[in-house]
Parts: structure tokens; sequence; C-alpha cells
């Protein structure tokens, strides 16, 4: 049975920072910094109507944040940040919250889904291959080397 997604609540926010923090801790070594998502504004994203998470007995195992925009030429749904509780890794949360991605960005009528990650989570980058992304790009931005990717729908 896939997991329940329901919309985040204001809060929710302190939690999911908490979640962030420790999806993406292991990644600071690889880096030498933390992600951009450790610095997430999620009352903002929550406001937005961005954020979704995936409730777990105490507290939120998953996150995903996202949105659609675009100039009306190019339209996409961004897929911004999709987190999973160490403890709940490995069991289809992230392909979860990543095909509700995908099926909300269907529903709202956008033709793909564009994400980026940082090269050196080479897990996400092999996640997102598997799914049927396709890179389509490399470059340096703030600071981090971003890997950008693209899905058609």
């Amino acid at each position: 049975m896939p997991p329940a997604i329901r919309p985040a609540r204001p809060e929710d926010a302190s939690a999911l920072t908490v979640l962030v923090r420790a999806s993406f801790a292991l990644y600071v070594p690889r880096m030498g910094r933390e992600p951009a998502p450790m610095s997430q504004d999620f009352p903002a994203d929550i406001a937005a109507g961005r954020a979704w998470i995936v409730d777990g007995p105490e507290g939120p195992l998953g996150l995903l944040v996202a949105y659609g925009d675009g100039p009306a030429e190019d339209p996409s749904f961004h897929l911004e940040t999709v987190a999973v509780a160490p403890a709940a890794q490995g069991l289809g949360l992230g392909r979860a919250l990543v095909g509700f991605a995908e099926a909300e960005a269907a529903r709202r009528g956008f033709p793909c889904v564009r994400l980026y990650t940082n090269a050196a989570m080479t897990e996400n980058l092999a996640l997102y291959a598997r799914l049927g992304y396709v890179e389509t790009g490399r470059r340096r931005e703030a600071g981090f080397e971003r890997v950008f990717f693209e899905r058609r729908l």
C-alpha cells in the first residue's frame, strides 16, 4: 500500500527541519558544507502550498517540496526537495514522493518535472536515472556542484 501523503501544515515546520537535517547529514562531509535543503524555509514552503509529508508514528518520515512555474513557452514542475528519515530509507518513500510530484505535475497540466541534485549525492543521481529522469546539464551555482534532470510526462 502506498504511503499517505498529505499537505504539510504550519505546525509541521520544525519537525521538517529536524527530518531534513537528519536526512542530509551524511552529505556534509562529502560536500564540505551543508546541502541547501538543510537551511530551507519550511514555514514559507508550507504557506505557499509547496510542501507535503508522509507521517510516521513519531513525526514525519518523508518530505516533498515541489512547485510549478516557468515561462508560458517552457512551463515545468520543479521537484525541489525530497527527504526521507534515515530510519525509513530503503522502504520506497522517496520513490513514492517523486511519484506523487509527477502525478501532481500531470494533474496541473505540466509537461515535465525538473529537478537538480548535488554531484556528491551519488545515491540521488542513480535513483533519478532509475526513475526515468534524463540528465540535462551540470553547473556550479551558489557554491554547489549541481546536476540537472528532467522527466517528460
